[in-house]
């Protein structure tokens, strides 16, 4: 359901504290069950006590007494008797257990014809049937306020009854928020890892589960760190160990007398280091820059300028609000190197003579750039794949050539910025490959 809260945080504390109130109610429950029969004996017991010891006092009153002697009862106890008669209205007892419980235990004691009403003649008292004696005088009736029978509850026991239940929870929401603490930071650590970070090291104090899974994650961090290291220096040796034979056949070439020839070969040696140079890219997305202000419409503008320079039909229009130059905070020469993917994939699937657009929009903190062309684009189906590293769409776009490690080196720099890459069908046909970048807060450590 959309209603309930997604943190486990606020989950399990309305689950604590849903359970808590289960429980208050429950054991209410019970204490009315266990108190029910008790509470009935007593209040059996004062009206048979009362109905017995007015029968006595009238009994041992002198007949012109028992007038003064009713009339004290009234004034001082509230306790009033009236002749029962047979046109007598007589409300059935409520449909309540206690009540029927009382009245079984006063017929036990006092006779089953003894009856007991909360009403008489449109009077509402505890009304209970009772002879004086064996003469003719006939049933009275022996009214008690309803107060006897009715259980006041105090407001002040409704107050210490809230404060309790507050108090519980706010224990709950601290036992459950030192729960959760340690898992929003390990969530914190994760997306860092994600994005290619190496994050600080969690804490390992606290309960014995929790510091262990902290351990384990640092432990993993710490690994994966020494393993992105040794790729580094794998990949410089490898650059230059393949680069230098390069190199030296590069100078070979320049001496062959084979024009055709030397072209040839100079187009695939220069292939070959460019291959290098994306293969080097993408295990080093950041470049190993330091994170700093950036101008993106500066950058995109710069980089239109230089492909212009060398005769591509690359524009840019920026934008008509002014940008904030230090509102991103990023690295410019891995932003430098998506654009310029995005822009050599335009050029090499479109073809160079097809204008390329480069827009910048930003809206609430996000810089979204795209990349704009008339080229066969790319499938809806395809778009999430040709983000990963050596796909290809050879049916879609032909004359392919590279590694297949553009679209995979500008997706993991868009996730160094906290961004994405989206690949989406332009009206008209064409491709517009748009970055979203937001600018991470605080910012994210690189790994050299």
């Amino acid at each position: 359901m959309k209603l309930l809260p997604r943190s486990l945080l606020w989950r399990t504390f309305l689950l604590v504290a849903l359970l808590m109130m289960i429980s208050v109610a429950a054991w209410f429950a019970i204490f009315r069950a266990y108190e029910r029969e008790p509470r009935a004996r007593q209040m059996a017991q004062t009206l048979v006590s009362v109905a017995n010891l007015t029968r006595a006092a009238l009994i041992s009153a002198r007949p012109e007494a028992r007038r003064d002697l009713l009339r004290d009862l009234s004034d001082r106890e509230g306790i009033h008797v009236y002749p029962a008669d047979a046109t007598d209205r007589i409300e059935p007892l409520p449909d309540r257990a206690f009540l029927h419980r009382v009245e079984e235990l006063v017929q036990e004691q006092m006779g089953a014809e003894t009856r007991l009403t909360l009403e008489r003649d449109g009077e509402r008292a505890l009304f209970v049937n009772f002879r004086i004696d064996n003469s003719a005088e006939g049933d009275f009736w022996l009214a008690l306020p309803r107060d006897r029978i009715e259980r006041v509850f105090p407001l002040g026991w409704l107050g210490w009854a809230v404060a309790t239940l507050l108090l519980s929870l706010v224990g709950a929401w601290v036992i459950v928020f030192r729960i959760t603490r340690p898992l929003k930071a390990l969530q914190e650590a994760a997306r860092k890892v994600g994005a290619g970070a190496t994050p600080a090291r969690l804490d390992e104090a606290g309960p014995t589960e929790l510091a262990t899974v902290a351990h384990a994650f640092n432990q993993m961090s710490a690994d994966l760190a020494e393993i992105d290291q040794d790729r580094a220096l794998i990949l410089a040796g490898i650059s230059h160990d393949l680069r230098t034979p390069l190199t030296r056949l590069r100078m070979g070439i320049e001496m062959a007398n084979d024009e055709d020839l030397r072209e040839g070969m100079t187009a695939d040696v220069e292939e070959m280091d460019k291959t290098i140079g994306q293969f080097l890219d993408f295990a080093r997305s950041e470049g190993g820059e330091a994170q700093q202000d950036v101008d993106i419409a500066a950058l995109l503008a710069e980089l239109a300028t230089q492909y212009r320079r060398r005769g591509f039909a690359v524009e840019f229009a920026a934008p008509p609000a002014p940008t904030l130059a230090s509102a991103f905070q990023g690295w410019p020469q891995a932003l430098r190197r998506a654009v310029s993917n995005l822009i050599d994939n335009a050029l090499r699937y479109a073809g160079s003579e097809s204008p390329v657009e480069l827009g910048l929009n930003t809206a609430n903190g996000e810089f979204s750039i795209e990349v704009r062309d008339h080229g066969p684009g790319i499938p809806a189906e395809d778009a999430e794949r040709m983000k990963r590293p050596f796909a290809r769409l050879e049916a879609a776009r032909t004359n392919a050539a590279g590694a297949g490690l553009g679209l995979a080196i500008v997706d993991r720099i868009a996730r160094f910025h906290n961004g994405q890459l989206e690949l989406l069908p332009r009206t008209g046909g064409g491709l517009v490959a748009r970055l979203a970048l937001r600018a991470p807060n605080p910012p994210l450590p690189i790994t050299q």
